[in-house]
């Protein structure tokens, strides 16, 4: 099994910054595309931000030049630079990786995700 365990977040106040990281454990997986995605009060999940195994990157629209995906493919860990908060930044947010699981000689590819982490933007 790949569990993903998040670090960071938290409170911070409007025009703020903050960093979250995420990393990868377990035996006998591979890393391809990497994400972070949140979910506001009362409204659906979304994709953030996502980098690729060749650290291609793309951003929501709402995000875009403020937040910043990068990866260290060493550590299996993928992080979130989010500067410039705002009050509708508000939201807990989760990473996600899509593994190649090797099991007695067979790939299994998964969508792995981590548990969530609350981000509070105050204005």
């Amino acid at each position: 099994q790949v569990h993903l365990v998040e670090s960071g977040g938290g409170l911070v106040q409007a025009g703020g910054s903050l960093r979250r990281s995420c990393v990868a454990s377990g035996s006998s997986f591979s890393i391809d595309a990497m994400g972070w995605s949140r979910q506001a009060p009362g409204k659906q999940r979304e994709l953030v931000a996502a980098i690729t195994s060749g650290e291609n990157t793309n951003y929501a629209d709402s995000v875009q030049g403020r937040f910043t995906i990068s990866r260290d493919n060493a550590q299996n860990t993928v992080y979130l630079q989010m500067n410039s908060l705002k009050p509708e930044d508000t939201a807990i947010y989760y990473c996600n990786a899509d593994v190649r699981v090797r099991v007695l000689d067979v790939i299994h590819a998964m969508d792995v995700w981590g548990q969530g982490t609350l981000v509070t933007v105050s204005s």
